[in-house]
C-alpha cells in the first residue's frame, strides 16, 4: 500500500534466494522407432490403458529441474524477453509443481516460485489472481509448532561431547524454522499489499498484523526491522481510518527507533510525521504540531530541504486547524518558494500549495486571492511535469472542485470532479477514493436539482465501498442518507426506507444513538414511515429524536421547535380515523432537503473527501 510518509516503508524480504544446482536439465529418453509399413497396414487394436494424471510429465521427477526453472522465471521477469511476464508466469508455475513433487526439503524454494507468480499476476494487473497463489504460499512455510523437551534432558549421564552433539543436532531444526519464519512474514506482507490494492483494507490490516506476529516471534519485540512494520501496518490502519490502533503502533516504532537509531534520526523524523497525521485526526493539534516542528529540525540537521518545505505544508494545514492563520500563509508561503526553486513551477507540488492558500484565503473571505490560487494550480494540473502521479492530481482537482462549490460555482465543480474520476478510474487500489469523488458529485447532482444523477453516483460510490469492505465506516453511513434523500425525490419510497434503515444501523455502531447525524437519520426514517402508513413507528422515533435534542440543544433551539411541530402533527393524525389526507413527500422532507442542500459541502468534508 502507498507510504503516508516519507520514507521506505516497504518491509524486508525474508526469503533465502534459490540454491543453484548443477545439471538442471531433465534427462530425455531416446526417441521410439517410427513404425515400418507392415505394422501401419495391419493396425492392433490398442489396448486400454488408464487415462495420465494431470501433471504426469516424468521431467517434473528431476530434483533440479525446479530451481532451473525458477531460475529462468526470475531471469524472464528482469529481461523483458522471450515472451515476457507470460513466459516467466509459465515458468514459475511449472517450477511450483516440479517442486511441489519433491515434497520435504523444497518448501522454501517452493513458496518462492509461488511468490514469483503471484508478483508477475499483480504486474499483469489480475490481482484478484494473485491470491489464492499467496494463500497457497503462506500455508506452505507456515512454521511448525515447537518441539516438547526431549525427556532425556533430566539425565545427567551425558558427558559433554553427547551434549555438543545434541546442541548441534538441535541448531538445524532452529535454523529452518527461523527461515520459514521469515518466508511466511514476507508472503503475509505480499498478501497484505495485494488485498490493499484492490480495496480490501480490513483483509489488507488483518494480513498485515499475521505477519508483524511472525517477525516479532522471529526476530524479537525490539529489532529495528519491526520498527518498520509497525510503521508500515500504522499507515495501513490510517488508510482504514482505524486511528487508534495507528497510534499505538506509530509509538512503538518511535521507541524502537529512539532506542536503535542515533538522536534526531530520519527514521524518528518519518515516525513523527506520521504520528503527526494521526494526532491531526484525531483532533490533536497542537500534538500534531510538536512531532512536526521535531520533524523539521531533523530534516534541517541532514539537509533535506524540499523534505522542509513538504512539512511546512503540514505545519501550515495544522495552524489553519488552530485557526492562526497568518502563521498558516508564513508556513505555506516559505513552503512555495523552496518547491518553486527546487521542482520547477509546474510541478504538482507547487500546486499544492497553491490549493491550501487557496483554501485559507477562501475561510478568511479573501475570495480573490483565493480563485487566483485556483486558477494557478489548474495551470499546472493541466500540463503537469513528467512522471506526475495521477492520484496526486486528482487530489488537487477534489480539493479545488470542494473551494468552488463553496464558491457557488458548482458546473465548474462538476467539471473538475469528472476529471479527477476520468485520471483514477483505471488505477488499481484507488477504490475508495473514486468512491469519494463519484459521492461528492452525487451531492452536487442533488443540490442542483439533477437527483436520478445524483442517486446513481451515489449507488456507484455505495457499490465500491461495500465491494472494498469499508460498510463499517461513519462515512459509509452518511452516504446512505444522502442516496435514500436522492431517492425519495424520484419517489422511489421502498428503496430510500431500506437505505435509511441502514444508515441508522451503521451510525448508531459507529457514532451512537446521540450523534448529530445519526439523529438526522431518524428524522428521515420517521418521515418515510409516516409516508408508508408506520405513523406508530414515525412517533416513537420522533419521541427520541425530540429527548435527545432538548438534551443537547436546549428546548428553545429552531431544530427542536420544528420536531416539536412534527411530533405534534403525528400524534393528532394517530387519533384521527386512517382515511386521512395524504401528506406531500416535498412537505415531509422540505426540512431535511434544505439542510442538505446548506450543509452538503461542509458535511462531505468532515468525512474525508480529500484523498
Amino acid at each position: 500500500m502507498p507510504g503516508l510518509a516519507a520514507s521506505d516503508n516497504s518491509p524486508p524480504t525474508a526469503a533465502p534466494p534459490p540454491r543453484r544446482l548443477s545439471s538442471p536439465l531433465p534427462r530425455r529418453a531416446p526417441p521410439s522407432p517410427s513404425p515400418s509399413a507392415s505394422s501401419r497396414a495391419k493396425p492392433r487394436k490398442p489396448s486400454p490403458s488408464p487415462a495420465p494424471a494431470p501433471d504426469a510429465d516424468d521431467s517434473l521427477d528431476n530434483p533440479d529441474l525446479g530451481p532451473f526453472l525458477l531460475k529462468q522465471a526470475r531471469d524472464a521477469m528482469l529481461s523483458g524477453e522471450g515472451g515476457g511476464a507470460a513466459r516467466a508466469l509459465e515458468f514459475a508455475e511449472r517450477a511450483a509443481r516440479a517442486l511441489e513433487r519433491r515434497g520435504e526439503g523444497a518448501e522454501l524454494e517452493l513458496a518462492m516460485s509461488l511468490h514469483v507468480a503471484a508478483a508477475i499476476h499483480c504486474g499483469l494487473g489480475r490481482h484478484a489472481d494473485a491470491i489464492p497463489v499467496l494463500e497457497r504460499a503462506v500455508a506452505v512455510v507456515t512454521p511448525p509448532p515447537e518441539a516438547p523437551a526431549a525427556e532425556g534432558e533430566e539425565e545427567g549421564e551425558a558427558g559433554a561431547a553427547g551434549a555438543d552433539d545434541g546442541q548441534q543436532q538441535r541448531a538445524e531444526p532452529d535454523q529452518r524454522g527461523e527461515e520459514w519464519s521469515l518466508a511466511a512474514f514476507s508472503g503475509w506482507m505480499q498478501l497484505g499489499d495485494t488485498h490493499a490494492m484492490l480495496g480490501r483494507m480490513d483483509e489488507s490490516v488483518a494480513c498485515y498484523g499475521k505477519g508483524l506476529e511472525i517477525q516479532m516471534a522471529a526476530l524479537g519485540e525490539r529489532d529495528p526491522r519491526v520498527a518498520e512494520t509497525c510503521r508500515y501496518l500504522a499507515e495501513a490502519h490510517v488508510q482504514a481510518l482505524q486511528f487508534d490502533e495507528a497510534e499505538k503502533l506509530c509509538r512503538k516504532a518511535l521507541e524502537i527507533h529512539r532506542e536503535h537509531s542515533a538522536p534526531a534520526s530520519l527514521e524518528e523524523a518519518s515516525d513523527r510525521r506520521l504520528m503527526a497525521l494521526i494526532l491531526d485526526a484525531k483532533g490533536d493539534y497542537d500534538g500534531a504540531l510538536e512531532h512536526l516542528v521535531l520533524a523539521s529540525m531533523t530534516m534541517v540537521a541532514n539537509g533535506r530541504d524540499i523534505e522542509v518545505a513538504t512539512i511546512d505544508v503540514a505545519i501550515g494545514n495544522t495552524y489553519l486547524a488552530l485557526a492562526r492563520f497568518d502563521e498558516a500563509v508564513f508556513s505555506y508561503q516559505k513552503a512555495l518558494t523552496v518547491l518553486k526553486s527546487a521542482r520547477g513551477d509546474d510541478h504538482p507540488t507547487v500546486a499544492s500549495v497553491c490549493v491550501r492558500l487557496a483554501d485559507l484565503y477562501h475561510r478568511t473571505g479573501r475570495l480573490r486571492e483565493s480563485k487566483s490560487y485556483c486558477e494557478n494550480a489548474l495551470r499546472v494540473y493541466a500540463k503537469p511535469a513528467p512522471g506526475a502521479a495521477p492520484d496526486e492530481i486528482a487530489g488537487g482537482l477534489m480539493e479545488i472542485a470542494a473551494i468552488y462549490e463553496a464558491l457557488g460555482d458548482l458546473d465548474e465543480a462538476l467539471k473538475l470532479l469528472q476529471r479527477a474520476l476520468k485520471l483514477l478510474e483505471d488505477s488499481p487500489g484507488q477504490w475508495s477514493t473514486i468512491a469519494g469523488i463519484e459521492a461528492q458529485m452525487g451531492v452536487l447532482y442533488y443540490m442542483v436539482g439533477r437527483y436520478a444523477d445524483s442517486r446513481n453516483s451515489f449507488e456507484s460510490a455505495v457499490a465500491k465501498l461495500r465491494a472494498s469492505g469499508e460498510r463499517k465506516s461513519a462515512f459509509f453511513g452518511v452516504l446512505l442518507n444522502q442516496m435514500g434523500l436522492a431517492c425519495v425525490q424520484l419517489f422511489k419510497i421502498d428503496e430510500a426506507a431500506q437505505l435509511f434503515e441502514e444508515a441508522r444501523a451503521v451510525l448508531e455502531q459507529e457514532c451512537g444513538a446521540s450523534h448529530p447525524d445519526t439523529l438526522g437519520v431518524y428524522s428521515n426514517l420517521a418521515a418515510i414511515y409516516d409516508a408508508m402508513g408506520r405513523v406508530e413507528d414515525a412517533i416513537e422515533i420522533l419521541e427520541h429524536v425530540l429527548k435527545v435534542r432538548e438534551e443537547k440543544l436546549g428546548t428553545a433551539n429552531p431544530d427542536v421547535e420544528d420536531e416539536k411541530k412534527r411530533l405534534a402533527e403525528l400524534l393528532n393524525e394517530a387519533g384521527r380515523s386512517r382515511n386521512r389526507k395524504q401528506k406531500s413527500l416535498v412537505n415531509l422532507f422540505v426540512t431535511n432537503s434544505q439542510r442538505a442542500k446548506k450543509e452538503a459541502g461542509r458535511r462531505w468534508s468532515n468525512f474525508g473527501f480529500r484523498s
